[in-house]
C-alpha cells in the first residue's frame, strides 16, 4: 500500500516537473519568434475560424471571406446568442432600397471572454413586410456592394480599438476583457455608394428613436452613436440565462488572464494557448452552434518547426 502511493506521489511529481519544463519551453520559444512572424502564424492558425489579428490595435476581427458569409444572418442568432455566452445589445436597421429589404445591423457587448462589436449588412432577395423580418433570412453583400465602414468603441468613456474596413461584417473583439453591453459604445461612419441609399437608411434609423442632431452627414458619409438601443432587446437577454452566462464569462475570462500572464499582448496570450492548451484555444474560437467546425491541435510537425 505504502509502495503504491510512493509511486503515485513519484508519478505525479515528475507529470508536474514535465508540464512546467514544457510550459517554460513554449514561452521561451514564443519569444524568440519575430513580431511579423508570430503574426502571420496567428493569422493561419485563425483563417479556418474566419477571423484574424489586427497588430495595431492588439484585436481580433473578421475576414472579409470568412466562411460565415456564405449562411448570412437570421434573427434566430439573436434569440439563440445567451446560449452560446454571447450578451449583447443588438440594434437592427432595416429600409427598403433597390427593390429589395436592407438590414444593417449593430452589437456590443460580451462574446464568451471578450468584449467587441459588430456591424453587418444583409439584404433580402425582395421587399419585405415588417412581420417578416424576423423570419426572413439576409444574405450577405457581395464584393461589389461592400461598404466602407468604420467604428470606434468605448468603455466607459474610454476607447478600446477602432476597426475601419470596406466589409459586410466589420468586428472587433478584446480576449480577456469582461464587461456590461449597456457599458459600452460606439461611434459608427458608414460610407455609402449613392446618396439613395443613404438617405434610406437614415429615414429608418431616425423612425428607429435615434434624433436628427445625434446624426451627422458629410458627403455621403453618415456618422452616428450607438448608445441605449432604441430596438426591442430578444427576451433571453432579460432572462436568468443572460446572468449566468455572464457570471460564466467573468470566470473564464479571470482564468484566461491567469494562464496567460506571463504574456501581455493579445497575440502572444493566444499563440501561448495554441500550443499549450489547445483545447482552451478551440473554446475560445469555436461556436458550439457549429460543431462541424474542424479544430487540430498543432501537429508535430508544426511543432518542430517551431521548436516547441
Amino acid at each position: 500500500m505504502y509502495i503504491l502511493f510512493g509511486v503515485l506521489i513519484f508519478i505525479c511529481i515528475l507529470c508536474f516537473i514535465l508540464f512546467h519544463w514544457r510550459k517554460k519551453r513554449i514561452i521561451c520559444k514564443i519569444c524568440e519568434i519575430q513580431l511579423q512572424e508570430k503574426v502571420c502564424l496567428l493569422n493561419r492558425i485563425m483563417e479556418p475560424f474566419g477571423f484574424c489579428y489586427s497588430p495595431s490595435q492588439d484585436i481580433i476581427t473578421s475576414r472579409v471571406d470568412a466562411w460565415q458569409r456564405k449562411y448570412g444572418y437570421c434573427s434566430l442568432y439573436d434569440k439563440t446568442a445567451v446560449h452560446f455566452s454571447m450578451v449583447f445589445d443588438c440594434e437592427p436597421v432595416y429600409f427598403n432600397y433597390d427593390n429589395r429589404t436592407w438590414m444593417f445591423e449593430f452589437w456590443k457587448g460580451q462574446y464568451g471572454i471578450s468584449a467587441g462589436s459588430e456591424i453587418g449588412i444583409y439584404y433580402a432577395d425582395r421587399i419585405l413586410s415588417p412581420w417578416e423580418y424576423d423570419k426572413a433570412l439576409f444574405h450577405s453583400v457581395s464584393d461589389r456592394e461592400l461598404l466602407s465602414i468604420s467604428m470606434t468603441t468605448f468603455y466607459k468613456g474610454t476607447p478600446l480599438f477602432t476597426a475601419k474596413q470596406p466589409h459586410w461584417w466589420l468586428t472587433g473583439f478584446c480576449p480577456g476583457r469582461c464587461c456590461e453591453p449597456r457599458n459600452l459604445v460606439i461611434h459608427v461612419s458608414i460610407t455609402f455608394k449613392c446618396e439613395t441609399m443613404m438617405y434610406c437608411f437614415l429615414q429608418s434609423l431616425l423612425q428607429c428613436g435615434y434624433i436628427k442632431c445625434g446624426v451627422t452627414v458629410c458627403d455621403m458619409t453618415a456618422c452616428f452613436t450607438i448608445s441605449k438601443p432604441c430596438s426591442a432587446q430578444p427576451c433571453c437577454k432579460r432572462c436568468c440565462k443572460a446572468r449566468w452566462a455572464q457570471f460564466k464569462n467573468r470566470l473564464f475570462c479571470k482564468l484566461y488572464m491567469w494562464v496567460t500572464k506571463p504574456f501581455e499582448c493579445t497575440l502572444d496570450k493566444i499563440l501561448y494557448l495554441y500550443y499549450f492548451l489547445p483545447f482552451v484555444f478551440r473554446h475560445m474560437l469555436c461556436m458550439k452552434k457549429n460543431r462541424k467546425q474542424k479544430f487540430h491541435k498543432p501537429p508535430r510537425k508544426e511543432r518542430r518547426i517551431n521548436g516547441i
